[in-house]
Parts: C-alpha cells; sequence; structure tokens
C-alpha cells in the first residue's frame, strides 16, 4: 500500500501554483492570497512576522511537523504559522491548532516543474512571509522560498543548497531522529533541541465526526471500533494482508466492528478481508485522507503499520497498536504515546542496536513473524482498559 499517497483531497485541487485554504467540518474555503504588505512590515524578528513551513511531503512526516508549530508558538505566540501543503495532506492542517492556513501547492516529481515554482513564488511574495522552515533536504524544497525573496530560509545543507538556504544549518547528521532535526530549525543556530519536545496533537471536533458518521451510515453501532490501517509506504513495513483478516475474523467474532482504512491501494486489501470478516467488517478506503483521519477520530482503538496513518492515529489520542518489522521503533514511532508496539520476536540486544544504527540492525525483520495471537491480544488487552 502506498501511504494512501493515492489518495485525493477533500481540498480543492490549485491550479495556479497555490491556494490559501482553512476548512472546517469537511467545508472549503478559497481565498485570494494576501495582499502585498508594506515594506519593512514583517521584519524577520518582529514577534508577529509570519513563518512558512515547507514540510516533508509524506502523511506521517506532515504530522511531526505539527510539534514545530507547538514549539514555535509557545516561543511567540502571536506569531502566524503557515503550512505548505499537498493536496493530499491539506486535510490535515483543519485539526493543527496553531496553524493559520494550509498553502496548498501540487509540484511535480521526477522534474523541475519551474512554471509552477514560480506561481508559487509569487503566492508566497505576496503573504510577505518573514521565515521558511525548510525541513526537506531536496534541493527543489527550497526553490520556490528563494524566487519569493522570503529573507530567512532555514535548512540544512541538503543537496547543496548555498544560497537557496541563507540560514543554513550544520550537524544534521548527529541528531539520529527526523523530529529532533525539525525542532532543531526551528530554534536558533546552535540551541540544544529540548527532550520535552510537544507531541502532535490534532483535534477533530465531536459535532465533526457525529456528521461523517451519519454520513456514512455508521451512528448507533454500539460495538467497539477497532481500525485496521493496512498500508505502508516502503519494502516489507506491511503486516500482510491475511494476518489483517484473520484479525478482523476474530475481531469481529467477539464483537468488535471492523473499520478498514487506507487509500485506493488498500481497497482490494479491504475486500478481502470483509471476504474473510464477513458483514462485520467495513470497507472505508479511498481517495480523500479527511475520512480515514474522521474514521481514526471515531474509533475506539487503530491496528496499523509503521505508516503514516500510525502518526495520524496517535495524534489523534486514538490507542494505537503499531507493527514494525524492517525499521526501527525507536527511531519512526511517533512522539504520542502508542498503546502498543509489537516487533517480531528477537533478542533485546538487537533492538539496542536499532538505536545505535537504525534501520540497517533490523532490515532482515518480517512483519509476518508478528503473530495474530499476538495483535489481538495486545487489541482486547487495551480495550479492556478503555480509550
Amino acid at each position: 500500500m502506498a501511504d494512501p499517497e493515492a489518495m485525493e483531497p477533500s481540498a480543492p485541487r490549485a491550479t495556479a501554483g497555490a491556494s490559501w485554504y482553512k476548512a472546517r467540518g469537511g467545508r472549503t474555503v478559497r481565498r485570494a492570497p494576501a495582499g502585498p504588505a508594506a515594506p519593512g512590515t514583517h521584519k524577520v524578528n518582529a514577534t508577529d512576522a509570519p513563518i512558512l513551513i515547507v514540510p516533508y511531503v509524506w502523511i506521517g512526516d506532515f504530522v511531526r511537523v505539527h510539534s514545530v508549530v507547538r514549539l514555535l508558538h509557545a516561543r511567540a505566540p502571536e506569531r502566524p504559522v503557515d503550512m505548505l501543503a499537498s493536496p493530499l495532506c491539506a486535510p490535515l492542517v483543519d485539526y493543527m491548532p496553531g496553524v493559520r492556513r494550509a498553502v496548498i501547492a501540487e509540484l511535480p516529481r521526477g522534474r523541475l516543474g519551474l512554471a509552477r515554482h514560480l506561481r508559487l513564488a509569487r503566492e508566497l511574495k505576496a503573504a510577505h512571509y518573514a521565515q521558511a522552515i525548510v525541513m526537506s533536504r531536496k534541493w527543489k524544497a527550497a526553490l520556490a522560498p528563494w524566487l519569493a525573496g522570503i529573507p530567512r530560509r532555514t535548512g540544512f545543507v541538503g543537496e547543496l543548497r548555498f544560497g537557496l538556504i541563507n540560514d543554513l544549518r550544520l550537524g544534521e547528521r548527529r541528531l539520529p531522529r527526523m523530529i529532533e532535526r525539525m525542532i532543531a530549525l526551528a530554534l536558533p543556530e546552535g540551541a540544544t533541541v529540548p527532550r520535552d519536545v510537544p507531541p502532535p496533537a490534532l483535534a477533530v471536533p465531536r459535532e465533526e465526526v457525529a456528521r461523517w458518521r451519519a454520513r456514512r451510515g455508521l451512528e448507533g453501532d454500539a460495538r467497539p471500533i477497532v481500525a485496521l490501517c493496512p498500508g505502508a509506504v516502503g519494502e516489507g513495513k506491511a503486516w500482510p494482508p491475511g494476518h489483517y483478516a484473520s484479525l478482523a475474523r476474530d475481531l469481529t467474532r467477539q464483537g468488535a466492528s471492523v473499520w478498514v482504512l487506507g487509500g485506493p491501494n488498500e481497497t482490494a486489501i479491504a475486500g478481502g478481508i470483509r471476504d474473510v470478516a464477513g458483514g462485520g467488517a467495513r470497507d472505508l478506503t479511498g481517495k480523500d485522507l479527511r475520512e480515514a483521519i474522521l474514521a481514526l477520530a471515531a474509533a475506539d482503538l487503530a491496528v496499523t503499520n509503521d505508516s503514516g496513518l500510525m502518526h495520524v492515529s496517535a495524534a489523534l489520542g486514538t490507542p494505537t497498536v503499531a507493527i514494525f518489522g524492517p525499521t526501527s521503533p525507536w527511531h519512526w514511532k511517533p512522539l504520542n504515546p502508542l498503546a502498543a508496539i509489537l516487533e517480531p520476536p528477537g533478542e533485546a540486544a538487537l533492538r539496542e542496536r536499532a538505536r545505535i544504527h537504525g534501520n540497517a540492525a533490523v532490515r532482515h525483520r518480517r512483519t509476518a513473524d508478528v503473530t495474530v495471537e499476538a495483535v489481538r491480544s495486545a487489541v482486547w488487552e487495551i480495550a479492556a482498559r478503555g480509550r
């Protein structure tokens, strides 16, 4: 499964480089770009100078960036923070307190797409940002902020981005986890990354969840709801579909309602799960990430791979059972607490080596070696504790 990268957004696709987007309750609002500020209105260090965050494109990494938003607001509460977002990830911004708005830009992959970058740069220039924090190491990620003339462009050297990044940070490789690198870019140069980094905190209004359930015909089900998220980006990271199907069958027999979530690449998997589990399993896969967000907000518990929806679920506060195989949980788990991390059987020393060497120490592990019984036991143990 792709990390539902094939999903389509509920926000409109940007046709001219970028569009402003801040919607609530599934309602989309299109706004004209802010008018150019008067010269000198926003100085780089002014408390009200707006910041643009240029995040990673993957769903999980996009969620992680909310930690940066929370840190920036703790340091300067009056300073507006916007995020550049793909059409896929834009719905997440609706549920990120502290983000003023998303700038939606559908930039091409695998080629430069200079015309689109120029259109985006004009939008950014009109908003008069004082700083762009460029999380991605990619050369192209820094191009539009540079073309827009944003005064401070903060980032790591990455792909030799001298000039494109003028607040250049070193020491990236001394920070082993991605979240530490993100936080370092949000702090003054040379500052120590704090131990108590605020975790992402997605907030979905209960009324919106209730409307969504009514629209999908899911209201009135008093059974415990277990969301299964069988997708993952990266070889070997997905628990086998047959394991998910067996788990769904067991859960429905024991009185749970099972919802299968993901993008179009997971629709066939969901069909297979329904064939095994019967009418107690619902296929809620589709093209819109908002649907998965709302389903996870409504669920009592989620079972995921090391994937974007793992981060969404954890950031919503939904108890999450995460299955890891060829990746290191210490490096890639969310900052939010997980209800359970399940790994293939192995010696504790191997896990400790993974903290030092990362995925290289565990890339031989198979998620298939995490048994259905182990996941089922974890689910019922967590369900017994309550949400």
